[in-house]
């Protein structure tokens, strides 16, 4: 399907709840003659819904797929714990996402699909791997994090000590991004020129986040997922180059996986270049569109 295309989306401000805890989203509907398929977007570390998420659920929306962008807990207007990564509750709070989109009168309950991009693309995988309502999952630069895979490449005594000082200081916050190699859970340039910069601007995203939820991002295993997916069909779509988020992950996992998959190498050259660049959001968009055309 041609994603240049003008269908007439609705979007409606939505608010549900998983574990207790109050979540936040945008729905957006294509206005089309019967139910939609539909997708769960979940989106960057410390990411809100107006920022990566909400630029691809506009997109694919506009493309003939009903789109869920929302705030996990602890970040943007959703409730939780204030700037902190929580594993399992976002695999929880993307359960009852699924669930949203099952009882809408507007969409198909049987077409309904995750679409992760960065650190999303790795709880998309496990999502779907854990939840048989999700028919198809889609990674877009994603985070296919392997505690094993860093614990070789790090050396397992210094990952150890690693998640050592995460513990010992895990109720302290540290910033999200920092300029000029100050320290950030996100350190380097690259976060700092989306995150510190208007390209990410949104009143509800805070430059904040727990030492805590470094050591949930060492000890998240999402490659782990890859035996799990059964006949999930699966779509990668990475950049060659991602200082970030691994491209030998993205291979690993299609590798390993035994059903229905598909990746797609863009030629872009930094992570964030699939958050808001062009041409590589418009490829990513196109490929994701007619994977999920086909699938959902």
């Amino acid at each position: 399907m041609d994603t240049d295309q003008s269908t007439a989306v609705t979007a409606e401000r939505v608010a549900f709840t998983a574990d207790g805890v109050g979540l936040v989203g945008d729905l957006r509907l294509p206005d089309l003659a019967g139910t939609a398929p539909a997708v769960v977007l979940t989106g960057p570390f410390t990411g809100v819904k107006e920022q990566v998420t909400g630029l691809y659920a506009e997109r694919l929306a506009r493309a003939g797929i009903a789109t869920l962008a929302f705030d996990h807990r602890g970040f943007g207007e959703s409730g939780g714990r204030r700037g902190h990564e929580d594993g399992q509750g976002k695999l929880a709070d993307l359960r009852s996402a699924v669930t949203l989109l099952a009882h809408r009168p507007e969409i198909d309950p049987h077409r309904i699909g995750v679409v992760g991009v960065c650190l999303g693309g790795g709880y998309a995988v496990r999502a779907a791997a854990s939840d048989p309502r999700v028919k198809a999952v889609v990674g877009i630069a994603g985070a296919y994090n392997s505690p094993g895979w860093f614990a070789e490449r790090m050396g397992v005594d210094a990952y150890r000590s690693a998640l050592r000082t995460f513990i010992d200081r895990y109720d302290e916050y540290l910033p999200a991004v920092a300029p000029d190699g100050g320290e950030a859970a996100m350190g380097g340039d690259e976060p700092y020129a989306y995150y510190g910069t208007e390209r990410s601007a949104s009143p509800y995203w805070d430059n904040r986040v727990t030492r805590g939820s470094l050591h949930s991002l060492m000890t998240f295993d999402a490659l782990g997922a890859a035996a799990l997916l059964g006949a999930t069909p699966l779509l990668l779509v990475h950049g060659k180059v991602d200082a970030y988020c691994a491209p030998e992950l993205a291979a690993e996992l299609h590798e390993r996986v035994q059903g229905r998959k598909e990746i797609l190498w863009l030629d872009a050259g930094e992570h964030i270049d699939l958050y808001d660049v062009e041409p590589y959001v418009t490829e990513a968009v196109e490929a994701t569109t007619d994977f999920l055309h086909r699938h959902l």
